[in-house]
């Protein structure tokens, strides 16, 4: 099995998650390639003790991310950074030579994500792809098998989200997801919105207009400095958008929601698709559950169709078993690996999020703060 030598700029949450699929591979009985984790680079040096346990293969450690992209022991990266870096990090590892794997949005802003794309545009030979896990449960990538097959009939509506209550404690103190400066102006939407826009952007769908309802609910939080500082981003976002499918028909709506302070949800995402011949509807508060109405003349009723681990990537465990977010992170893993080491994947929903849905991502929540400052519907543009 080929190896393909990966380093990590940015040793928290995301980058340990990377590091725990990375030891699990074995659990994958079909991939034609596996990651080693070479190399890995923090401001901090109190995390890389945690990685040179979890990763023995490690041969460098540093803080420069410039050092990092010059060992010509490292095929690729993954870069889990606040978004302000994502410009800088991204291009100069683009620029490297190496291929990428790098959390949403692609850019703080607009501008920032154009010149990442222009670097794509430079080096075509690089693979480069967006984070995003949910997508990878076995429930909507059958939901993705049901929109390739087109067992939906005409789509009617479209509603997608994700949702969690961190923040609503207002005593938590900030970070820097609640600073313009390091979070950008997109807010929760830059955090969270690509998740909730990778299933509709892979089937298609281009939101032309919308509108936009953004919240700011707490003003300030504790510095952990004794003091208080101001929160200065959007912490909830509700957009009605309009849904055009480039293969014809009329336009349809969608309603993305992202919010931080959400009571009662934990970490939820959620897609529902209504349809003429069928309607589904899917949130990871019932992971293994996929509930599908197919219209047929009598009586709509929802069934309920509980899934397994009937990955689109095959692991040891049998589809009897259930699924969870863990997984859904090794199937993304093995997505990017997969399209690294073959150049091909087993379906169009079967991979990660590219850079030009991500730009689309960042078109749509430029639009999203346009229709909030003028209370109007937006045009997006592409």
């Amino acid at each position: 099995m080929k190896t393909i030598r990966f380093g990590i700029i940015g040793c928290g949450l995301m980058g340990r998650e990377f590091a725990s699929a990375a030891a699990r591979w074995t659990h994958l009985t079909a991939t034609p390639a596996r990651p080693e984790i070479v190399a890995i680079c923090n401001r901090s040096e109190k995390p890389c003790e945690w990685f040179k346990q979890a990763a023995p293969s490690i041969q460098q450690t540093t803080n420069d991310y410039r050092e990092l992209l010059a060992n010509p022991n490292v095929d690729a990266v993954y870069v889990a950074l606040p978004h302000h870096l994502h410009e800088e990090v991204y291009v100069a590892a683009i620029e490297a030579g190496k291929h990428l794997m790098g959390e949403k949005p692609f850019g703080i802003d607009r501008a920032a994500n154009q010149k990442i794309l222009a670097a794509i545009e430079r080096h075509p030979k690089i693979l480069v792809r967006c984070v995003s896990q949910f997508p990878f449960f076995p429930a909507v990538q059958q939901i993705g098998r049901m929109i390739d097959a087109g067992a939906l009939g005409r789509i009617i509506e479209v509603q997608s989200g994700f949702l969690h209550s961190s923040d609503l404690d207002p005593n938590k103190p900030i970070n820097w997801k609640r600073l313009v400066e390091f979070n950008g102006e997109y807010g929760v939407m830059g955090d969270l919105g690509m998740h909730a826009c990778h299933m509709i952007f892979r089937a298609g769908w281009r939101p032309t207009t919308v509108r936009a309802v953004l919240s700011k609910i707490v003003s300030e939080r504790p510095d952990g400095r004794g003091g208080k500082a101001a929160c200065k981003t959007w912490d909830n976002a509700t957009l009605l958008s309009t849904l055009q499918d480039p293969s014809g028909g009329d336009p349809f709506p969608w309603t993305l929601r992202t919010a931080r302070i959400a009571p009662g949800e934990r970490n939820t995402w959620y897609l529902e698709i209504l349809g003429t011949r069928a309607s589904v509807r899917y949130s990871t508060r019932s992971a293994n559950q996929l509930e599908i109405m197919e219209y047929t003349g009598g009586p709509q009723a929802w069934r309920q169709v509980q899934t397994g681990s009937e990955t689109t990537f095959p692991t040891i465990t049998g589809p009897i078993f259930e699924f969870g977010f863990t997984d859904a992170i090794l199937q993304m893993w093995a997505a990017f690996v997969t399209e690294l080491a073959q150049g091909a994947l087993p379906s169009r929903f079967a991979g990660c999020a590219t850079p030009h849905e991500a730009a689309l991502s960042h078109a749509l929540f430029d639009a999203a703060i346009q229709s909030m400052r003028t209370s109007s519907v937006v045009a997006i543009s592409s």
